[in-house]
């Protein structure tokens, strides 16, 4: 027989195992806030290097959480981005490859009318476990200009939704104000056909009245006893700018640069919200981020070549910020990850593993990578990234370089080249990260290889209309009504 002791110890052990397997099966799913900005630049906030302009809201959630530098989205566009972000899937296996715009043009673009309501989403997932679950902000993955039969936002899972003028249900739409202007204008009336009820405000306070919706969503949810998510997706810092008439700046970058500090003003108060109620604070992970590159001209993707519309680094490599005091590891506080790559379909199997809540069958093209989201490791996603071109967008603006039509990352190589994967471009990011070197001469097996990888991905993935539109003239720009 063992001595008395030993069983003792044994049995304080698995008591122990107990108790603490216990704990964790009765501890509170953590809530989640995803605040997606629109086209914003690599470099625009503070903490990322913007010297023209402060964020000092944002700046603080750096501070209090980790930065990271190799975060991408998974389109440089907006549509398409939104989608991987709600499916965890490449958007092209939903056929959404650019923004959606009117019926006539998604069709000879090769592209569906709305996200397919068959899709994954995180937020029905979710909902199916408990959460309250929230979209407050732009949508723009159906129910826009004539699109007036898509499904309203709440069939993806949404307890209650607030959008703006690209999404069907309740929204806010815009007043604009100019210095000197006595009264407000009014832009896009016709999104009143797309669901209500409509509340018209100041454009330059929409970002705020999106978080004045969120912030009570949070507390209903509190008071329930139920976890939430939330999607906090502003139509900041897209054009046209309207910033307060206190605030105008000169010039597009003048303006653009207002806009951003009003719309880090307005959202501060979801973040104090959520840091200064300890029972938020501590079981709370907020991800915040931007859908793709900036507009040419107007905000900066720092060291890193192309803007929106481009499979360069600057079109698709995305500020990321990760907020979580009671879930982070807290070593992990101010850190700055440069190690860790993954893109945004990553964060829908993370953020289910974070929730313990299983993906009920579906493969998601997005991997785990919550230890390095909670500061753990620094680990990256296995496999590759990849890439395809928006249909529309074989050219660059206003410089009409022709674009490449498919890219591909694998560890520290990045390839671009055309569909049948001639005309290679092949970039060191570790020690180019602004794709000036191309290095396909001198590397023509791993060329070869990568290239395979592309085209196959491409192949496997439903066609558009990319390489039918591929010479197509650019049209002339008339005064923009729509927001791409």
């Amino acid at each position: 027989p063992r001595p008395a002791s030993r069983m003792t110890d044994m049995t304080r052990i698995l008591f122990l195992l107990s108790f603490l397997v216990a704990a964790a099966l009765t501890a509170s799913p953590p809530n989640m806030v995803v605040v997606f900005i629109d086209d914003l630049g690599w470099a625009d906030f503070s903490c990322f290097g913007n010297k023209e302009a402060t964020t000092p809201n944002i700046d603080r959630l750096a501070a209090e959480g980790i930065r990271f530098e190799q975060f991408y989205v998974n389109s440089p566009i907006c549509s398409p981005s939104r989608c991987a972000l709600t499916t965890g899937q490449y958007p092209q296996r939903w056929k959404l490859t650019s923004f959606l715009n009117n019926r006539a043009d998604n069709e000879r673009r090769g592209m569906a009318q709305w996200l397919n309501e068959d899709a994954p989403a995180i937020s029905s997932i979710l909902k199916r476990q408990g959460y309250a679950t929230g979209h407050f902000g732009k949508w723009h993955l159906g129910g826009q200009r004539d699109v007036a039969d898509a499904p309203a936002i709440s069939t993806y899972g949404f307890d209650e939704t607030l959008t703006n003028f690209e999404g069907m249900g309740a929204k806010l739409l815009p007043m604009t104000l100019s210095p000197g202007e006595k009264q407000p204008g009014r832009i896009w009336q016709d999104a009143e056909r797309l669901g209500g009820p409509v509340i018209w405000m100041q454009r330059s306070e929409i970002t705020g009245g999106f978080v004045n919706a969120a912030i009570p969503f949070i507390n209903r949810a509190m008071a329930a006893g139920k976890p939430f998510f939330i999607n906090l997706w502003p139509d900041d810092v897209h054009g046209p700018w309207w910033p307060p008439v206190d605030q105008w700046r000169e010039g597009k970058r003048g303006l653009y640069l207002a806009v951003l500090k009003a719309m880090d003003q307005q959202m501060g108060r979801l973040f104090d919200h959520l840091r200064n109620t300890p029972e938020l604070r501590d079981n709370t992970l907020l991800i915040l981020c931007s859908d793709n590159g900036p507009e040419p001209g107007v905000g900066h993707a720092g060291p890193f070549r192309g803007t929106k519309g481009t499979l360069y680094e600057g079109g698709v490599r995305s500020p990321l910020i990760v907020w979580g005091p009671g879930l982070m590891k807290k070593e992990s506080a101010g850190s700055v990850n440069r190690e860790s790559v993954f893109a945004a379909f990553d964060l829908v199997p993370s953020l289910l593993a974070l929730a313990g809540v299983r993906s009920e069958g579906t493969v998601f093209d997005g991997e785990d990578v919550s230890s390095s989201l909670l500061g753990q490791s620094t680990a990256s996603r296995t496999k590759p990234l990849f890439w395809r071109r928006p249909p529309d967008r074989k050219t660059m603006q206003p410089s009409q370089e022709r674009l490449p039509d498919l890219a591909m990352r694998e560890g520290r190589w990045k390839l671009l080249c055309e569909y049948d994967g001639s005309l290679p471009q092949l970039y060191d990011l570790e020690s180019d990260p602004g794709e000036s070197i191309n290095l396909a001469e001198t590397h023509s097996e791993l060329v070869q290889r990568m290239v395979g990888s592309v085209i196959a991905w491409h192949q496997s993935m439903p066609p558009d209309n990319g390489p039918a539109l591929a010479n197509e003239k650019p049209k002339s720009k008339g005064k923009k009504k729509t927001q791409p």
